[in-house]
Formats: structure tokens, C-alpha cells, sequence
């Protein structure tokens, strides 16, 4: 799911070496990947009223559901 994830948000961004994404477990078995973007990015994945950001969490949980997981995304400050 990582992969998939830096692949669409690296389309997204003007400098995609700049992303940064780390993966951890919570407490429900649920993967989460932790996206570090710089501020001026930020607005640009998040979109108007969330409206990107609720795409691409759809897009990586249609394809986490094929293989039987549960994935979180969430954008740190």
C-alpha cells in the first residue's frame, strides 16, 4: 500500500522527493501510513473541503480490502 500511495501522491506534487511515508500498526491491526508533506503541498493533497485526500484514502482502501487488510492514512503536521 505504500508504494501505491507515494505513486499517486508523487503525480500530485511538484517535488516528489519530498514525501515522506512511514507505516505503523494501531492497536485494532490496522496499517496506517503517516504522510509527511511539506506545507505548501499540504493543501494541494488535501483538496478543497478534503475532497482529494477522501479519493486517494478510497482508491488505497478499495485496494487494501482486496487483500484482506485494513489501511489508515493520516497526514502529520
Amino acid at each position: 500500500m505504500k508504494e501505491l500511495l507515494q505513486y499517486i501522491l508523487s503525480k500530485i506534487v511538484a517535488d516528489p522527493d519530498t514525501i515522506n511515508i512511514t507505516e505503523d500498526t494501531n492497536e485494532f491491526g490496522e496499517d496506517v501510513l503517516n504522510v509527511s508533506i511539506p506545507e505548501e503541498e499540504r493543501g494541494i493533497v488535501i483538496g478543497k473541503g478534503g475532497k482529494n485526500i477522501q479519493a486517494i484514502r478510497n482508491i488505497v482502501s478499495i485496494i487494501a480490502k482486496r487483500e484482506g487488510k485494513k489501511v489508515r492514512i493520516k497526514i502529520l503536521d
